[in-house]
């Protein structure tokens, strides 16, 4: 796919597990980036290539010349409003009660950064959930504690094997990192 050492700039468990399953090799190597500081100018769809070039810019300075990074960051977006990780319980019981029975959109940003070039990108899939009782999103906040996960919530786990009517789009993509486009443009970096 690419004569580059692959960096990922990121400590996202998902995105990790997501590049392992894709059967590529790669070092971590992450900064902190602020995901809740962007320009108030950017619209709802332009927040998570924003943070994703953010991210893959935090460690530029790290970057060897055979080396490419790929920073990534998702947002989830419901009535042009972005839906972030819940601070707390009340929080996360207050944003899965937005996401119930209706469609939302998971938009993930990617930059693919090496010292010659980058290479930024989105992707999107929409997320139809079934109506949730007050009772399962109890559930699985206590047993699923999706706190560091935005909108709440993760596809893999219980609310997404239970409680997602259909999706239009790259389940990755939901996961955290649309790997069928990052694993096309490594193709081309």
């Amino acid at each position: 796919m690419t004569n580059k050492k692959i960096i990922l700039a990121s400590q996202s468990p998902r995105r990790r597990d997501l590049l392992k399953a894709a059967g590529l090799s790669f070092e971590i190597r992450a900064n902190p980036v602020d995901e809740e500081n962007y320009p108030a100018t950017l619209t709802v769809d332009e927040v998570a290539e924003f943070l994703a070039v953010q991210k893959a810019g935090a460690i530029r300075d790290t970057l060897k010349p055979d080396e490419v990074a790929i920073g990534a960051d998702s947002v989830v977006i419901l009535d042009d409003r972005i839906y972030g990780k819940p601070v707390d319980h009340a929080e996360a019981v207050a944003i899965l009660q937005a996401l119930s029975g209706r469609m939302h959109r998971v938009i993930t940003g990617v930059c693919l950064l090496s010292l010659e070039k980058a290479v930024s990108f989105s992707a999107e899939s929409k997320v139809y959930f079934h109506r949730l009782s007050d009772e399962e999103i109890e559930y699985y906040i206590t047993r699923f504690q999706p706190f560091d996960k935005a909108g709440a919530y993760a596809i893999q786990e219980w609310i997404g094997i239970c409680k997602i009517a259909r999706i239009e789009g790259t389940y990755t993509n939901i996961m955290g990192l649309p790997v069928d486009r990052v694993v096309e443009e490594l193709g081309k970096f």
